[in-house]
C-alpha cells in the first residue's frame, strides 16, 4: 500500500530553513531593481512560489562608483533594516513568503550561486541603468549565460 502522507510542495521551507524553488531577486536599491523586486513579487504570488530578495555587498571599492544611488550601510543587521525598508516601501508582501539574503563578492556569481543552491524558478533582476555595462558586460548579461535557471530582466 503506498504511503498516504502527502510528499511537501516545492515551495515550502527545508529543514535547514532555506527555501527551494523560489524566485530570486537581486536588489541594489536602484530604479531598475525596484521594477524588479515589483515584477518578481507578482510573479511568486501568481506562482504560488517563495521571493527570495537578494542583495549582494560588492568590495568597498566598487562603492567609489557613482551609480546613481546611496549603498546600503555595511553593518550586516543596518543591511537587513535598510532591506525590510525597501521591501516594505516597493510592494506589498501579503500573501507572499519572503526571505531576505545577504551576501558579499561578485553579484552574478553569488546570485547564480543561491539560485542553483536554492533550486530557483528564476532570477528576475533591473535591467543596467549605465550604457557602459550593455557593452562591457553586467550582471545580467553573465546570469544569462551561465546560471541555471530563466533570467528575467525587467526595463
Amino acid at each position: 500500500m503506498p504511503d498516504a502522507t502527502p510528499a511537501p510542495r516545492s515551495h515550502e521551507p527545508t529543514m535547514s530553513g532555506v527555501v527551494t524553488r523560489p524566485i530570486l531577486v537581486g536588489y541594489d536599491g536602484s530604479a531598475p531593481s525596484r521594477h524588479a523586486l515589483a515584477y518578481a513579487a507578482g510573479m511568486a504570488r501568481r506562482m504560488g512560489q517563495p521571493l527570495v530578495l537578494v542583495h549582494v555587498r560588492p568590495t568597498p571599492a566598487c562603492y567609489s562608483i557613482d551609480y546613481g544611488f546611496t549603498p546600503p550601510a555595511e553593518d550586516p543587521a543596518e543591511l537587513l533594516d535598510w532591506l525590510r525598508a525597501e521591501l516594505a516601501e516597493t510592494i506589498d508582501t501579503t500573501g507572499l513568503t519572503v526571505q531576505l539574503v545577504q551576501r558579499c563578492g561578485d553579484a552574478a556569481r553569488q546570485l547564480a550561486e543561491l539560485a542553483a543552491d536554492t533550486r530557483a524558478d528564476a532570477i528576475v533582476l533591473g535591467a543596467p541603468a549605465r550604457w557602459v555595462h550593455r557593452i562591457a558586460g553586467s550582471v545580467p548579461v553573465w546570469l544569462t549565460r551561465h546560471a541555471r535557471c530563466p533570467v528575467v530582466i525587467v526595463p
